[in-house]
């Protein structure tokens, strides 16, 4: 696997918002060019997702032939609001790609940390039924361990859910519960809630994945150990392809 050189802003070595989102438009239209006639596609939910999502609207009125079925409801509005044709499990329960992002990226064995958009559950139930799970990035995202920049989200029933932080306190981390932009706490499409897990670094992110799936109380979490196929990372120098 190969990465480029770090993406800095020309004044403060931060990224422009303006540059990030070409960044990621640029890896998302590199995915987008992988979908095919006939498929049944997986839509992401987050920012660098949407930007999928809208290609494949400008390829389906190109008169691209696919399904969908989204992670999110905020993707199958603009799915369906751009002419995406939306199916469900029932129908096709096997997905043939999945176009997703990412909050981190390990470039050595492409685990990810998912789920700062709040749809990790309906996000792993979607990349699980795929034959092929495509992340989309740019390039900050590529991280060398998991952990180091973003907080693991744990997702949890609302019953129980401080003795759920105590039991997650347990295995080490500082578990936050997140709040909507008004203050309000957020809640899933599912009506869970999401404590935001900080580890620091993760030593091993598979054994942290298994401790948090089988502690009671959390119904999903953002590590997605072993499940993408490919990431799409945009760089300085063009779309770096990482496979696994």
């Amino acid at each position: 696997m190969t990465n480029g050189a770090g993406q800095g802003a020309p004044d403060a070595g931060a990224p422009n918002v303006n540059d990030r989102d070409a960044s990621k438009r640029q890896a998302a239209m590199a995915a987008v060019a992988m979908v095919h006639d006939g498929m049944v596609v997986g839509l992401g939910t987050g920012s660098t997702a949407a930007f999928a999502i809208d290609g494949l609207i400008a390829r389906v009125r190109d008169g691209l032939r696919i399904v969908g079925i989204p992670t999110s409801e905020r993707s199958a509005k603009q799915a369906r609001d751009g002419g995406i044709a939306l199916t469900d499990f029932s129908r096709h329960p096997k997905l043939d790609l999945t176009i997703d992002g990412a909050d981190e990226i390990c470039r050595g064995s492409l685990d990810l940390i998912k789920g700062l958009g709040g749809a990790l559950l309906r996000e792993k139930i979607v990349a699980a039924a795929s034959a092929s799970l495509v992340i989309v990035a740019d390039e900050p995202k590529l991280v060398s361990s998991l952990g180091g920049t973003a907080p693991v989200p744990v997702e949890v029933v609302t019953f129980g859910w401080e003795t759920t932080v105590a039991r997650l306190t347990g295995l080490g981390a500082n578990p936050v519960l997140r709040k909507a932009p008004d203050g309000t706490v957020f809640r899933t499409d599912g009506g869970n809630l999401i404590l935001d897990c900080h580890f620091g670094v993760i030593a091993d992110p598979g054994r942290l994945e298994q401790e948090l799936s089988a502690t009671i109380g959390v119904v999903e979490t953002g590590l997605f150990i072993g499940m993408a196929a490919t990431a799409l990372v945009a760089t300085p120098s063009g779309i770096v392809r990482l496979d696994r």
